[in-house]
């Protein structure tokens, strides 16, 4: 038996997503980092890669004026870090430090990344569009790194690295579900 929906919460239905932290910086060099959960893959050749930002957010402006951008992946270990990025606005105040979140000199473009995260796309801007109350980014990927413990034969070690996934209401989990953080 199958139940109605309600429109306006469409997306839920696509959870849970993996949560990323995207760092990106103003036009002094300050750095800053916003939770996005909804982000996706879209061409092997070239390698493309699309971000959702809303417009009000701190962080769609930085992408959009310096067109850099880094691509974070976040093991469940940082939940309360990623949750606290999503939450707050780095117009106020540093993230990065409130967080405690370090980074590190990426190989390809002047954002960096952060270095407790287990794997990162350094990308710049090549499109972006509006689409309803959302600008879809999309970035080409320069450069690709991640820990050496993360991936095995290509393959994430997710029972050891815990990626780490939104499943909506502020709420996160792990992909075998065993872990979950309500906010």
């Amino acid at each position: 038996m199958k139940k109605e929906g309600a429109i306006e919460k469409f997306y839920q239905y696509s959870f849970p997503m993996q949560t990323v932290l995207v760092t990106c910086n103003d036009e002094k060099g300050k750095t800053n980092v916003i939770t996005i959960a909804w982000h996706t893959p879209i061409s092997k050749d070239p390698p493309l890669y699309g971000l959702s930002v809303g417009p009000s957010r701190y962080s769609h402006d930085l992408i959009a004026k310096n067109k850099e951008f880094v691509i974070n992946f976040v093991p469940y270990d940082l939940v309360e870090k990623a949750h606290y990025c999503g939450t707050k606005s780095g117009r106020t105040l540093d993230k990065l430090k409130n967080a405690s979140l370090k980074t590190e000199p990426s190989q390809k473009i002047k954002v960096p990344l952060l270095k407790d995260c287990y794997a990162h796309l350094e990308c710049t801007l090549v499109h972006q569009f509006s689409l309803g109350d959302h600008t879809f980014f999309v970035g080409k990927v320069l450069a690709v790194s991640s820990n050496t413990e993360a991936f095995e034969n290509n393959l994430l070690k997710t029972e050891s690295i815990n990626p780490l996934y939104y499943i909506g209401a502020n709420s996160y989990t792990t992909l075998n579900g065993k872990i979950k953080k309500r906010f």
